[in-house]
């Protein structure tokens, strides 16, 4: 896993589960799931935006049905 993946696990750690690891049940594990793979989604159309290709982001965002 790169570096930059695991900023986004732990981002979404932080943001999801702000109590201990034995608080974890499958709903919670789903939220995790579903967060880092948008922001994955998201840091896609930034490359694609920076870029200069709009319209690839906007497909990335479409594709996953992913709204900012």
């Amino acid at each position: 896993m790169n570096e930059r993946i695991k900023e986004l696990a732990s981002q979404v750690l932080d943001e999801l589960v702000p109590e201990t690891w034995t608080k974890l049940g499958y709903d919670k594990i789903k939220q995790i799931q579903f967060r880092t793979a948008e922001l994955i989604i998201f840091e896609c159309s930034k490359i694609a935006v920076f870029n200069g290709n709009h319209a690839t982001a906007k497909m990335i965002k479409e594709r996953f049905e992913v709204e900012e």
